[in-house]
């Protein structure tokens, strides 16, 4: 067994209808520039009536149509915020949680203690959470359910130093079901590509087209902090 093996996202994404919502981290081939990446997925029409709306400094989730918006509580959010050099990416509301945490001088795994899995049993959806730093190392966390009734929060965290070519991919779930099974292990070790264009496509090409909904990717360039980003919205 190869433990250190990498996978292809367009292999992950292609051979799973349902991995849910998605965060990749990490560093271009060349050495020279952080990705991230953040996508979100939907199986009712509330989860799937949503797009990625640019923000200074990230980016929020709104209504499509906001006539069939029926409960905004967990899809309506800040996926992705700038703090100072650095750049947080969640699927959930805990990105300002994090945020307010570090302007304070605390941790992101300080942060995320307060925070639990989402309150929306039997599947009870995992937060996920990523911290790309100026250096272009990271953190990726996943907060989950210890048990089928949601009794109580199992906390991960992992850290991870910048590598060339190599990205981390964790994703709520594990694939489709009736509930849907958690995220097990630890985040997934991927190829990345020095070409934005070519790794979006790669990324939204493979997601189930049933599902898919929104897809948002930047890379900074390590040095002069200036980015390139890229956001694709299914209803648009």
């Amino acid at each position: 067994m190869d433990i250190y093996q990498i996978g292809s996202m367009a292999e992950k994404l292609s051979a799973n209808t349902y991995p849910g919502r998605g965060i990749v981290l990490g560093m271009t081939p060349d050495g020279t520039r952080s990705v991230a990446a953040y996508f979100i997925m939907g199986r009712s029409v509330n989860s799937r009536n949503r797009i990625f709306a640019e923000e200074p400094d990230g980016i929020r989730t709104e209504a499509y149509d906001p006539s069939l918006l029926a409960d905004p509580s967990l899809i309506i959010y800040h996926p992705v915020r700038e703090l100072g050099r650095g750049l947080i990416v969640t699927n959930g509301d805990q990105t300002d949680t994090i945020r307010e945490y570090l302007e304070r001088g605390q941790t992101f795994e300080t942060a995320l203690r307060t925070r639990g899995f989402e309150p929306d049993g039997p599947n009870w959806t995992p937060r996920i959470s990523g911290l790309l730093s100026p250096d272009g190392s990271y953190k990726l966390s996943i907060l989950k359910s210890a048990d089928a009734n949601g009794s109580a929060c199992v906390r991960n965290y992992f850290t991870y130093p910048p590598i060339p070519g190599l990205g981390h991919f964790i994703h709520t779930y594990v694939c489709d079901g009736n509930p849907i099974p958690s995220f097990q292990g630890e985040p997934e070790r991927v190829a990345l590509e020095d070409d934005i264009d070519v790794f979006t496509s790669q990324l939204w090409d493979n997601l189930n087209e049933d599902n898919k909904i929104s897809l948002f990717v930047r890379y900074t360039d390590l040095k002069t902090r200036a980015y390139e980003q890229r956001i694709i919205n299914k209803h648009c």
